[in-house]
């Protein structure tokens, strides 16, 4: 059966969020772990994400494998795409976010599309085109400080121009607070203006509901999950969207564990948390970088507590440490030897029975996914905002929690086990 909807998303825990959403809308979503290379049964799914790790990889591959993606999605029939990226805009000035979404328009032989990484639940507002994350600027939050996509400009419409040679516009509040339809002449304005990428803002659910309904006949769409959250409806009175099926809440009883890496403030405040009650093991950072066997190390650690207590296995740090650490290693070393490591100690977990497993940040998702050798994963209920159990397809049957580093409550490691208890 033709899907509706094709999704690519540039790393992990994205991808995961938008499936969520989509699933949370009675949408029977799947998610790929890279662009399929044979077949693959999707079942009743009449959406796909694919989940690439294309946000911080040089700009020329991130293209490449973005248009292999789509052109899978395109055999599969999609009628709409989407491009997923992170609700806090991740990208350095060179993309890659506006280079992957001018090769996809080109693609589509399309001349338009819109930029919203709104996802007001977790407090990722727009207005006047400045990205706030609560009650900061982006500029002034948190991911001023990321190790490898510092956001340091707030002004989604300046970030985006310096990634692209094309015409960046803005759809602001006062028009979008009018409607699908006012929205909707809004494109029109700009696109007759030569504007190919539009900034829109949104500060509440049913401004994003709003947006979707106006961006029923686009081609590609682009934002975080926020904006997919009007597609469903567009389908269903389209006539396209079958009846909705409940997600299903994985059923393991094997050990449970997880991995950390995100150094973002909110898994940091996490790990503290679990730390107070449950057993933790730091890894040693500079161990890593001198090729010594921490991977075995932390096995040796977690053996006595395997399917006895759950236990937590990080290598998250403040960032004063994370800078240091990149500029005696270098930055692009360090993460790529820590996602390595993780990887291999998630691999060495499930194979000594770990059949429940959460993954704390974007790159340590993705590194877990692949040491796993995960192919595809089935969507099930929501822990907390943007933030789904999964079980994995066509591999050993594992519950996964893929959460991105800024989201979850402060407990969310004991909350998301409990719910498979």
């Amino acid at each position: 059966m033709p899907i509706i909807l094709g999704c690519i998303a540039d790393d992990f825990t994205g991808a995961t969020d938008l499936a969520n959403t989509l699933v949370k809308q009675g949408m029977p979503t799947i998610q790929l772990i890279g662009t399929p290379k044979s077949a693959i049964d999707l079942g009743d799914a009449e959406a796909v994400v694919i989940a690439l790790k294309s946000r911080t990889i040089q700009t020329n591959d991130a293209i490449a494998e973005s248009l292999e993606a789509i052109d899978w999605l395109q055999s599969q029939g999609a009628k709409q795409y989407f491009f997923k990226y992170c609700s806090t805009f991740d990208s350095t000035d060179e993309g890659n976010i506006g280079p992957v979404a001018d090769a996809l328009l080109d693609k589509l032989d399309s001349d338009f599309t819109i930029a919203c990484p709104a996802f007001p639940t977790n407090g990722r507002t727009i207005y006047k085109g400045n990205l706030f994350v609560g009650d900061e600027l982006l500029s002034e939050s948190g991911m001023r400080n990321h190790p490898l996509t510092p956001m340091t400009d707030s002004n989604l419409v300046r970030v985006l121009a310096r990634q692209t040679p094309r015409k960046v516009g803005l759809v602001e509040h006062g028009t979008v607070g009018q409607g699908a339809d006012a929205i909707s002449d809004a494109y029109k304005e700009l696109r007759d203006d030569g504007v190919r990428h539009a900034i829109v803002d949104a500060i509440d659910d049913p401004d994003l509901l709003a947006i979707g309904t106006a961006s029923t006949d686009l081609a590609l769409i682009t934002g975080g999950s926020g904006i997919a959250l009007g597609l469903p409806d567009n389908y269903r009175a389209a006539g396209l969207l079958g009846d909705a099926i409940p997600p299903h809440l994985p059923a393991q009883s094997g050990a449970e564990a997880i991995l950390a890496g995100s150094c973002s403030i909110r898994t940091r405040e996490q790990v503290a948390a679990w730390k107070e009650k449950f057993p933790a093991l730091q890894i040693d950072p500079h161990a890593v970088m001198q090729n010594k066997p921490v991977a075995d190390e932390a096995l040796d650690w977690a053996t006595p507590h395997l399917g006895k207590k759950p236990f937590l296995i990080y290598s998250s740090d403040d960032p004063a440490a994370v800078t240091a650490l990149q500029e005696q290693y270098g930055g692009m070393e360090v993460g790529e030897k820590l996602e390595d490591t993780l990887g291999q100690i998630a691999s060495k977990l499930v194979a000594k029975g770990v059949d429940r497993l959460i993954a704390a940040g974007g790159e340590t998702s993705g590194a877990v996914v692949n040491a796993l050798h995960v192919d595809a994963l089935r969507i099930g209920p929501e822990i907390s905002p943007g933030v789904p159990w999964t079980e994995t397809i066509g591999t050993t049957s594992i519950a996964l929690a893929l959460k991105s580093g800024n989201f979850g409550e402060v407990d969310f490691f004991d909350q998301a086990l409990e719910m498979l208890r």
